[in-house]
């Protein structure tokens, strides 16, 4: 029987991309998203899977959300914690409400999305969870510290948890997509894309595709003695020491 994987923010961008590409592989699919319902309806029409809409910086919003998708696809083997927000500033002129939403959306839902799952991952022996954080997380960003501090809180609470879970067959891990050619990026200014491009060794952005492919790895057999490690896919552009 096909394994349930959940991809929060999974109807557009590199989430999108990531649920095609479990149901590719083989897995039962759904995909919450957080507010744009044509997008998801048009995802939902176009793939054939379900989605579910909630807000994962929301505790309430993430237990209710879940127990629909298992209500509806069964319980939740693999988890991809892929959804979030950006709202940059530089500190200085940065509201506290900028601060707080990136935190509770980007940080926070991944205990808020983790902490309902997790007993039943532990009494089946089994589960997969995939962060999604980021190459700022690594290095850094300006005009991004809200951003840049969920994102490397990111890693930390993927480290932990892989040392909690590693007996109980559950892997841990975190990809750190560098930049990728999802429509946010690319309505980027030509010449912003051009000098962001400038910076990745490679020279070229990133696709959604193969960061797809890597968390379809993670989620797979293969990868089954992979766990609180951090997969870097930016093109060279941060290594990480």
């Amino acid at each position: 029987m096909a394994r349930v994987a959940l991809v929060t923010g999974g109807t557009r961008g590199i989430g999108a991309a990531i649920s095609v590409g479990l149901k590719n592989a083989g897995y039962k699919v759904a995909a919450n998203y957080g507010g744009n319902d044509a997008a998801a309806q048009k995802f939902k029409a176009e793939t054939g899977i379900p989605v579910f809409k909630w807000d994962v910086g929301n505790a309430a919003a993430c237990a209710a959300g879940l127990k629909d998708v298992e209500g509806a696809v069964g319980p939740v083997d693999i988890l991809v914690n892929n959804a979030g927000v950006t709202k940059d500033a530089m500190l200085h002129k940065m509201t506290t409400e900028q601060w707080d939403d990136v935190i509770r959306i980007d940080l926070g839902s991944m205990f808020y999305m983790c902490r309902p799952l997790i007993d039943g991952m532990r009494e089946r022996n089994f589960g997969r969870i995939i962060n999604i954080s980021s190459i700022n997380g690594q290095k850094g960003q300006m005009g991004q510290t809200n951003y840049s501090a969920a994102k490397a809180g990111i890693i930390g609470f993927t480290k932990a948890l892989a040392q909690e879970t590693a007996k109980k067959g559950i892997t841990v891990n975190a990809i750190c997509p560098g930049y990728i050619d999802t429509e946010m990026v690319m309505a980027v200014p030509p010449k912003v894309l051009e000098g962001i491009i400038a910076t990745i060794p490679m020279g070229r952005l990133g696709k959604a595709s193969e960061i797809a492919k890597m968390a379809a790895f993670l989620a797979s057999e293969d990868a089954a003695f992979i766990t609180g490690a951090t997969m870097t896919v930016n093109g060279a552009q941060y290594i990480a020491g």
